[in-house]
């Protein structure tokens, strides 16, 4: 499940990066290593959630 889609409300320009690292974790299979989730990849992730957003 997509973020836009798990959270709907949620401002991806505006999100906390600790939020941010938390929602990706709980996202249904998840099977990732945690500690490979930093500010790059969270980067990474928001920015694409931005273009998806549109």
């Amino acid at each position: 499940m997509p973020l836009v889609v798990k959270c709907p409300d949620a401002d991806p320009k505006e999100i906390r990066f600790t939020d941010l690292r938390q929602w990706v974790l709980d996202l249904p299979g998840f099977d990732d290593d945690p500690k490979h989730c930093g500010e790059k990849t969270l980067e990474a992730i928001q920015a694409s959630w931005i273009d998806e957003a549109g």
